[in-house]
């Protein structure tokens, strides 16, 4: 049976993997682990009894697979009589096919791993939360018949601490009468393979509420290791097996379950839960056809899809919707890079919506990690050094493993100032320098920063940011957006806000009437809307846009003396990033006055006093305009005659001095 599947797999790779085969034997390198990738649905079609085979007992069918790739070299190579035979060839199965991916069976989450998958070819889906270093492991070893001679290979047994275990008797067919008991090892024929061990954690996005996220270890081999580090996405396939526990006098063995991986896939590129289908994306240009002429009409009503239980609060909307979209990444000529993402830091009174708005955002992005401040030290914020097993070991934190989507910080106050001081180099440089133990390297933070505080005692508008908040200059200079909520006497707007959430309770109970819902975008939409703009849209700054940045941001540095932690040089990447944003927003690939405008209302509502609009407001009873489009001609106007006249005073200014 065994020759004829290496046999029956031989001929499948000649078939259908010929290049691969290939391009193998004709690398120079003759003491390189090579791979040959192969989906298991292409195996499938091929041979159903040996897809069946590497399902049922992956195991031993792996072995056989590595040998019938080893012939479809010789073969090849009697055909092309040039290029080396390479011995250590591996064959990876990868299960990429929805159907196989959906069965609970074939694809268990990890929570959900039991007795009855171990031997079976398994995929699992996780974040690496730990890297291990890389060791060397004894492979298989060659002993001899001390009666007969007779040479015969010993595989170390994985489950018993890669220990040997040699036969009761020989075995040689040659030899039916020798029995012998003695066996000796034959130098120099030890086969040594890299090992790593990594541990990946399940999603905290397809939990439910309350469920702890389980983590389970991963064995890599060879051409495997050093493919994945800590925050990574990945799905593994492998095979489940066992690890038993030092053997102890009178103490119960346990076993712990170990995954040993045949193929590794990264998928931190791919944003497989969020698909958007082309007649969504229809749907989309038709949106904006409708509102050609009203395009602020159509932009607020994406905005009032954001945390729709919350009546109002437009300023908090927006930029809650800028952030989420973000901005370009700039690269310059030197490898500089220049964030696009952008971060929003909430700051107000209890009870005015911060942490409702931040869980929102959360479900918005396809990866998040929620978090408070108060239980938030450095270490678990960016990456800990843990020792396992002897060897120190690096596990990801929160920033970390939300890589690539958004991590949200609330009670950021709570937070000790050393703590906070951590987070610098990952909200603008977006990546974590690490010398722990021993361990010095760099790890990826291309996240999102979204916080929410109370402010120290009773706010108070006449003292600065820094006093209000407590937080330092540099941390605050490095949010985009910081917007204060303050909840003050307002008899009309109390009004409002008691009769909508009075409504809001009626509706919950007698359900929602099919008008509302039709002007409200729903949750999958946004997910999709947002997901689409970031990935199509690349908006470039038109000279007129340029120019109104510019000029605010000389008008800023020179006016706003109370709020020097904020008027730094990031305000004005801030501004580049909010008006690309809005332009994505607006799904458009120009950045027009109309963004630059909208972008400067941004960091007018974070400022606590204004340069250009004297009567900013507070951004907790900001509503929404019933014509937008014309409230915001009105302030267009007052904004650009403002940035003229400053401007044409600082030429008169310039001239009087040279003069």
């Amino acid at each position: 049976m065994e020759a004829k599947i290496i046999y029956q797999f031989c001929k499948f790779l000649i078939g259908k993997h010929s290049e691969q085969i290939k391009s193998i034997i004709s690398a120079p390198d003759t003491l390189l682990h090579y791979p040959i990738h192969i989906e298991f649905a292409e195996l499938l079609d091929y041979d159903v009894n040996l897809g069946y085979l590497i399902y049922s007992e992956p195991d031993e069918s792996l072995g056989w697979f590595d040998r019938g790739a080893c012939q479809a070299q010789r073969v090849i190579l009697d055909v092309e009589e040039q290029g080396n035979f390479k011995e250590l060839v591996h064959v990876r199965i990868n299960i990429s096919d929805p159907i196989f991916m959906e069965n609970p069976e074939a694809c268990p989450s990890i929570g959900k791993i039991r007795v009855k998958h171990r031997g079976k070819l398994l995929t699992l889906k996780g974040t690496v939360t730990r890297t291990g270093s890389i060791k060397m492991i004894e492979g298989e070893r060659y002993y001899e018949c001390r009666k007969c001679k007779f040479r015969f290979v010993v595989i170390p047994e994985f489950e018993t601490g890669n220990s040997i275990r040699l036969p009761s008797f020989c075995g040689s067919e040659r030899e039916k009468s020798c029995e012998g008991t003695s066996f000796q090892f034959v130098e120099g024929s030890i086969a040594c393979h890299d090992y790593q061990e990594i541990k990946i954690q399940e999603s905290t996005q397809v939990l439910s509420v309350g469920s702890i996220p389980r983590s389970i270890a991963v064995v890599l081999k060879d051409d495997l290791v050093d493919i994945v580090k800590a925050g990574d996405d990945v799905i593994v396939t492998g095979v489940l097996t066992a690890k038993w526990s030092s053997d102890m006098k009178d103490v119960r063995c346990d076993l712990d379950p170990v995954f040993v991986a045949n193929h590794v896939r990264r998928t931190n590129e791919l944003k497989a839960d969020i698909d958007v289908p082309d007649d969504i994306v229809q749907k989309f240009e038709q949106f904006w056809t409708d509102f050609k002429d009203t395009p602020l009409k159509g932009r607020n009503a994406i905005l009032q899809g954001i945390c729709p239980q919350i009546f109002g609060l437009f300023t908090v909307k927006l930029a809650v919707a800028l952030t989420l979209i973000g901005g370009v990444q700039h690269v310059d000529a030197c490898g500089t890079k220049v964030r696009g993402d952008s971060h929003l830091l909430l700051v107000g009174d209890p009870g005015t919506g911060k942490s409702q708005f931040m869980k929102f955002a959360a479900k918005l992005s396809n990866r998040s990690v929620m978090t408070t401040g108060l239980g938030s030290t450095s270490a678990g914020l960016t990456v800990t050094a843990v020792k396992d097993g002897g060897e120190w070991m690096l596990e990801a934190g929160a920033l970390v493993l939300a890589d690539g989507g958004i991590c949200c910080i609330d009670e950021f106050d709570s937070m000790r100032e050393h703590d906070r001081a951590t987070i610098h180099e990952a909200m603008e440089q977006q990546t974590i320098s690490v010398a722990k133990a021993g361990l010095v390297t760099t790890l990826s933070t291309r996240t999102i920063v979204f916080g929410a505080t109370n402010a120290k005692g009773q706010y108070d508008p006449t003292k600065t940011l820094s006093v209000n908040t407590t937080l330092s200059g540099p941390l605050l200079s490095r949010f985009d957006i910081v917007l204060v909520l303050l909840d003050t006497k307002n008899p009309e707007w109390d009004a409002i806000v008691s009769s909508h959430i009075l409504a809001e309770q009626g509706e919950s109970e007698t359900g929602r009437s099919d008008e509302d819902l039709s002007t409200v975008w729903p949750l999958p939409m946004l997910q999709r809307y947002i997901h689409y703009v970031k990935g199509h849209f690349r908006p470039v700054l038109t000279k007129e846009a340029e120019g109104i940045i510019s000029s605010y941001y000389q008008l800023q540095r020179r006016t706003a003396t109370e709020n020097a932690a904020r008027t730094t040089v990031r305000m004005l990447e801030s501004l580049i990033r909010l008006a690309q944003a809005h332009a994505r927003l607006m799904f458009r690939n120009e950045v027009t006055r109309l963004d630059a405008t909208a972008a400067i209302l941004c960091i007018e509502s974070s400022m606590t006093t204004s340069a250009i609009v004297d009567s900013v407001g507070n951004a907790l009873h900001s509503n929404f305009a019933e014509n937008p489009d014309q409230e915001y001609a009105k302030q267009e106007k007052l904004i650009l005659e403002r940035l003229k006249s400053d401007s044409l005073d600082e030429f008169r200014y310039i001239n009087s001095q040279e003069g």
